[in-house]
């Protein structure tokens, strides 16, 4: 009677598709499938991202969540056994003579001629047992709900060493940067220096006036306080790689000769169906929707009853001596309960409508995290490529800069130009300098993090303790009220070119059995209770 009442289910709204390509982008396979040590194809890089997973807190932080997500489970599988505990008492009792109990007791013989000794001491010793029979399956929910959040835990972990490894990457770029700027500021300062002495020449000679050697003096004094500047930055760089690495400040070690000449691996996309796999937050992402839909069932098996057994068997006897006389002094218990609410279900309705809720977040959670880590990939696919071309128009700037402020020297020289004329050729080719290689830094961190996109980074062993076992992912029917659309409802999706035979994409929400019930593929289930189950 209970179970009659229970409130109907919210439903999600659908999400869309996954697309068959990236805006036109397919491959058929993935760089995330590399190693970080061949795709960065570096030494230094390979030594510092070594000492970062092993090194970094916050990795180690979230290594002990999942080690209290692991002990949840054997919390939860605990609950599925018995509970035997073993007690001991001993008591001292004088009951009145004018009370039942009293006047009964004091006619009482346990041996003939001998009476109860007043006041009547008692001794016990037992072991109580008690078990609820999982007859719902509510424990087995609440255990299977923890597995997957602890496997979501270690999903969890695994992203974070993909963006530990980017991170680091991306920072050792930036110091490499950092220090072509620097040493591009000293060739600037240099050809400014021979014409601030070319000028001081003409001055001297009567050729020119006071005002051509300062502003080339400024000029220089100018670029002097700018390396100071970026030289602050490079040491800010560096202790934001030593705090990843978790050591304290210190030089970090890196070949900045061959920055503007570096060239990374080849990416390669794959097909977006590859992310759901590829992508370590979009699997903890379906990890706890599933547990989000084990938590339904677990709130809705508590308007069914439950069933508890209870147990004893122990020794009792007023007289140590006594104690363990057997049969006489044994003592044994048998029982059960069937507990059902009756008054107070609005309290396990507002559970139940609470776990719906939750599951419906945990659905727009998926469908964001899904959307999210295609859009990244798009993006910086993107900026991968403009990027790039970017760099090559800015080499033949530099190069066409580079002969203008030759010849404008020459002139110059030859008082066949003014001073300005010289100034703003060396400003623009600093600039130019400049501009290549902070597009060359963009570029490098457009490609470190396009490869974290795709799922890649993620390392074969993170340097930190070894996780406990996980355990066999359960059998699980989710609860999960999703109205899906009808095949026929969508419009035809085109094949996903130079792909031989491709697998069907699987849709943003998991592939998972519905309690309506409906499949997937939004056709009714013929047969649900004969449906296989996804482990």
């Amino acid at each position: 009677m209970p179970g009659c009442c229970i409130p109907g289910l919210q439903k999600a709204e659908p999400a869309a598709l996954l697309p068959c390509d990236f805006n036109g982008v397919v491959t058929q396979d993935s760089s995330s499938m590399l190693g970080w040590n061949e795709f960065f194809n570096d030494p230094v890089l390979s030594g510092l991202i070594d000492q970062a997973l092993a090194g970094n807190q916050e990795l180690k932080i979230i290594n002990q969540r999942v080690q209290i997500a692991s002990f949840e489970i054997q919390a939860r599988r605990g609950a599925l056994f018995p509970f035997i505990g073993l007690r001991a008492g001993a008591d001292l009792e004088k009951p009145s003579l004018f009370t039942p109990q009293g006047a009964v007791e004091d006619q009482l013989q346990p041996f003939p001629g001998k009476n109860f000794p007043e006041p009547l001491p008692n001794f016990l010793v037992a072991a109580d047992v008690t078990w609820e029979i999982d007859i719902w399956r509510k424990l087995r929910n609440a255990r299977d709900a923890a597995t997957l959040r602890y496997l979501g835990t270690q999903d969890g972990q695994n992203y974070m060493v993909t963006r530990l490894v980017a991170e680091v990457a991306e920072n050792y770029y930036e110091l490499m940067a950092l220090d072509n700027r620097m040493d591009a500021l000293d060739r600037t300062i240099q050809i400014q220096q021979q014409s601030l002495e070319m000028a001081k020449s003409k001055k001297e000679a009567g050729r020119d006036t006071e005002l051509g050697v300062q502003r080339f003096l400024a000029e220089v004094r100018k670029n002097q306080s700018e390396k100071l500047i970026i030289k602050q930055e490079i040491v800010e760089v560096e202790n934001r790689i030593n705090f990843l690495l978790g050591r304290y400040p210190q030089y970090v070690q890196r070949d900045a000769a061959k920055f503007l000449n570096l060239q990374l691996q080849q990416l390669s996309v794959g097909f977006p169906a590859q992310l759901l796999q590829n992508r370590a937050d979009i699997r903890q992402a379906e990890r706890e929707l599933q547990a989000a839909g084990l938590d339904v069932r677990v709130a809705r098996a508590r308007f069914y009853p439950s069933l508890n057994l209870r147990a004893g068997v122990g020794y009792e006897a007023f007289n140590t001596r006594y104690l363990f006389n057997s049969p006489d002094s044994l003592i044994y218990s048998v029982g059960g309960d069937l507990i059902a609410p009756l008054i107070n279900k609005r309290a396990i309705q507002a559970d139940y409508l609470t776990a719906n809720a939750e599951q419906l977040q945990a659905i727009y959670d998926y469908q964001q995290t899904v959307l999210t880590a295609f859009t990244e990939v798009v993006n910086r696919l993107s900026k991968v490529e403009n990027y790039g071309k970017s760099i090559e128009i800015k080499r033949e700037q530099l190069a066409s800069l580079e002969a203008s402020v030759d010849s404008a020297t020459k002139l110059f020289q030859s008082a066949r130009v003014e001073y300005m004329d010289v100034l703003l050729s060396q400003r623009d080719l600093m600039e130019a300098r400049m501009v290549l290689i902070e597009t060359k830094q963009q570029q490098l961190a457009a490609i470190v993090n396009a490869y974290q996109a795709l799922g890649g980074g993620a390392a074969p062993s993170t340097g930190i303790a070894s996780l406990p076992t996980p355990l066999p992912p359960p059998e699980i029917i989710l609860e999960q009220p999703i109205e899906l659309k009808r095949e026929e409802e969508f419009a035809p999706v085109a094949p996903v070119p130079n792909l031989r035979e491709a697998e069907p994409l699987p849709p943003v929400v998991p592939d998972l059995q519905l309690q309506n019930p409906i499949d997937p593929r939004g056709e009714p289930a013929s047969d649900s209770a004969n449906a296989p189950q996804p482990q």
